[in-house]
């Protein structure tokens, strides 16, 4: 998959993890795409650690799959992270 694919798989798998677990986030869009394009990468090394299926195909179901939980461990770990940060200067 090219880099093109990646970045609107990015896109649209950031998006869905802000659906499913939804919360205010700051940074916008950016921060969405860039999240879902490194939960696609997460997503592909776990499921190709884990299953030895990594994403490799854009209209394939598993690349869609791990890159949604991928998307939604990076989201977690963000929020985690920006929470802790906000909470210590406030």
């Amino acid at each position: 998959m090219g880099i093109i694919g990646w970045i609107v798989l990015g896109l649209i798998v950031g998006a869905l993890a802000k659906a499913i677990m939804p919360g205010k986030d700051g940074g916008g869009i950016l921060v969405t795409m860039l999240l879902g394009v490194v939960g696609a990468f997460v997503g592909g090394l776990i499921g190709n650690w884990v299953f030895g299926v990594g994403i490799d195909r854009f209209w394939s179901l598993s690349t869609w799959i791990l890159a949604v939980v991928g998307s939604l461990i990076v989201l977690g770990g963000y929020r985690a992270i920006i929470g802790r940060k906000s909470a210590s200067h406030g």
